[in-house]
This record gives C-alpha cells, structure tokens and sequence, in this order.
C-alpha cells in the first residue's frame, strides 16, 4: 500500500493529542531526559504508526529516519529515535487496559449513533518456525476477534479477543456490551447470538436487543415481526468493518505470544478508527 507524506502527517496528528490524553505524560518530553525513559505517548504513538504503515519495528525506525517532519510531530529528532529493540520491548509496558482506553478515545472522534452492532472474525497468527512452535507449545493458528461496531460511523467502540473459540457469544457480547452500557441505546447482532438471558441482559441495561430468533416455534416468527428490518440490517456494518480492518492493515498479527496479539488487535482497531476519521 502507497502512503503519501501527507496521509501519515495527518495521521500522526491525530494520534499523538489522544495517545497524550490517554497516557497523561503530554507534557514530558517525547525522548529521553537526563538518563530517563521515552514518553509513553510517543512510545504509543510509534506503535500505532508502526501498525499504519505495516512495517516491522526495524523498518519502522529506518523509514521515520528519512520523515523529519513525521518524527517531529511525536516531539522526536532522528537521533532520538529508539532502537527496534527498544521498541520492541516498550510493547510490553502497553497493557490492555491502556489499549481499550486508546481505543474509546479514537472511536469518540467519530460522531457516534448510540446504535452498535455485534459481531467475530478470526486472524490469523504470523507462522512461526516449527522448532519455534516445539519450543513454546505454539499450537492456535487463529484468534478469534470479537468487534462492537458504532452503525452510522462504522466507529470500532471495543473488542474481545482469545486463543480458543470455547464459550458462548452471547455470554460474550453481555459482557461486552456491559462495558459500553451507558453509550448504547440498541445492539444488533445475527441469530447466532440467539439467547433469552442475552436479551434479558440488554434490556436491564436500557439497551434494545435487536437480535432474531431462530424459529423453532410459530411464536418465533411473531417475535421476528416486531424488529424493524432497517435497524436489524444494521448488523452488517460489523462484517463492513472486519473487511476494511482486514484489506488495510492485514489478516494476520505479526506479536508471537498471546498478550502481545491481543495489544497488537486493539491497537489496529485503534488505527483504524484515526485513519477512517482522517479521510473524511
């Protein structure tokens, strides 16, 4: 994919302000300071833009080597770049917390409807070497992603993630939809997440359960009746965002251990959502 100056200026705008308000260290200095570490605003800012611009962590630093005005924006100077190692590491020190945070706040640039679809996908995990695989028991070859989806702004709102496809999706999408309860007005999702205690759930949170029923009674389809097609159609948008997540920053996660895939999948979305809101 060709990137133009410009696309990864404006990109870059936007994500160092919400990586400083997320990370509360805008102040700081973005590179290190009488023998401290970097700001982790500009640490979070060089993984998103690592993930933007689907490179590895070398190549990541090689070609901001030859973007002053790219490192810049971080509040970096090419001498101050971290080595791929360094960055490597820093990784690590991003939890998931922070990520869903990160992900909350790019998904507020967007104008949000307070209608949410529902819906999972899977990726695939880089392949390894088999002496590898041997070594750390590397047997899952897919994760399954699980994507809250904003309909009208096709905003990514939050994520789920997980090595095994063991469970049911509609505990799954309660507990999803419990994190996100006061910005939810209604949730759509396919028949596959069919389940009484679902609905209950939802409507105990003031959230209109936009969910068919499977028919395995004529009462079924009269329950069916009463959702308007409209709204429930909706529910695709979920299958839009997978594709576009997909197409433009990769089908597979490039992390080897579990935690680091599940950081890598939420900083995508993350991604996603700054570069959707910057083409508009």
């Amino acid at each position: 994919m060709r990137l133009s100056m410009t696309q990864i200026s404006r990109f870059i705008e936007e994500v160092v302000p919400v990586a400083q308000r997320v990370t509360g260290d805008g102040g700081e200095s973005a590179a290190p300071d009488g023998g401290g570490g970097f700001a982790d605003y500009a640490l979070v800012s060089l993984h998103c833009l690592r993930i933007y611009l689907d490179s590895s962590y070398r190549m990541t630093i090689d070609l901001l080597k030859e973007m002053p005005q790219i490192t810049g924006e971080i509040g970096l100077s090419a001498a101050d770049l971290p080595a791929p190692s360094t960055l490597c590491k820093a990784f690590d020190r991003i939890s998931m917390s922070v990520c869903r945070v990160l992900l909350r706040q790019s998904a507020q640039l967007h104008d949000l409807s307070e209608h949410a679809a529902i819906d999972a996908t899977f990726y695939d995990r880089s392949p390894a070497s088999r002496h590898y695989c041997q070594r750390i028991s590397y047997r899952v070859q897919k994760l399954k992603v699980t994507k809250l989806v904003d309909t009208a702004s096709q905003a990514v709102l939050d994520v789920h993630c997980s090595t095994n496809r063991d469970g049911s999706d509609a505990d799954l999408a309660e507990q999803i939809a419990r994190r996100n309860a006061g910005d939810l007005r209604s949730l759509a999702a396919d028949k596959g997440y069919d389940k009484q205690s679902l609905r209950e759930g939802l409507r105990e949170l003031a959230i209109r359960p936009l969910i068919k029923h499977r028919i395995f009674a004529p009462y079924d389809h009269a329950h069916n009746a009463r959702i308007d097609d409209n709204s429930y159609n909706q529910r695709s948008m979920t299958e839009t965002v997978n594709s576009a997540v997909k197409r433009s920053l990769g089908f597979a996660v490039r992390a080897r251990s579990w935690f680091r895939e599940f950081r890598e999948i939420a900083l995508m979305c993350v991604v996603y959502n700054i570069k959707r809101f910057v083409k508009q």
